[in-house]
């Protein structure tokens, strides 16, 4: 998955706090995508490829941001969206309403800018950790297939002990398990067997001076 931190949703209907919003956001290093309203700011965060940080005023028309962060948050198959909840209300109830809704963080009006920069640089932080334990699971679930498919019966050669594949093609046990794990494997003598090993020498090299 290709992760950008740097996209923001900037979900705001008054013309000039989205103007003012936007060009700090901009000034900030951030690819702003903006919404006048919250069914817009759904379709722009359920399509492929949506911003991964969105910055919602929670009063909007058509669609509340509480209704934003609610389908947002259903759509759990998708990536995660970061989303910041922009309020005049600093009740707790309203808080707390907004962090039920699936808000990760609210942000009462009037707010400082910096206070908001920081906000989403956190934003930033806990998507990049989501992506990379994502990919640590699905790194996690490959290696346990290739378990599962090593505990599955292998047809084996009795003469060359050579194994099958699915595809009917026959392997080495070595290329085989290297195919299927990426496992090298380097050669020896076990200790059990060097014994063994070591007469079988002396009688070759006995029979090779005859």
């Amino acid at each position: 998955m290709n992760l950008s931190t740097n996209r923001v949703l900037l979900a705001e209907d008054h013309p000039v706090s989205l103007y003012l919003l936007k060009n700090n956001l901009s000034n900030w290093g951030f690819d702003v995508v903006t919404a006048e309203d919250g069914e817009a700011a759904i379709r722009i965060l359920t399509q492929p490829g949506a911003p991964s940080l969105a910055v919602l005023d929670k009063v909007m028309p058509k669609k509340d941001g509480l209704e934003v962060c609610r389908q947002v948050r259903s759509q759990s198959e998708r990536p995660y969206t970061y989303i910041i909840l922009l309020s005049g209300r600093s009740q707790q109830d309203e808080i707390t309403e907004g962090l039920l809704a699936g808000a990760d963080d609210y942000v009462i009006k009037p707010f400082d800018p910096e206070e908001l920069r920081e906000r989403l640089r956190v934003g930033q932080r806990v998507v990049e950790l989501e992506s990379q334990l994502n990919s640590k699971i699905t790194e996690l679930e490959e290696a346990l297939e290739h378990v599962a498919q090593l505990r599955q019966l292998l047809p084996i050669c009795d003469h060359c002990k050579s194994i099958r594949d699915d595809q009917n093609y026959w392997h080495q046990i070595e290329e085989y398990l290297h195919i299927e794990t990426g496992t090298d494997f380097s050669h020896g003598i076990c200790p059990s067997c060097l014994p063994i090993v070591m007469a079988e020498w002396k009688r070759e090299a006995q029979t090779g001076k005859q």
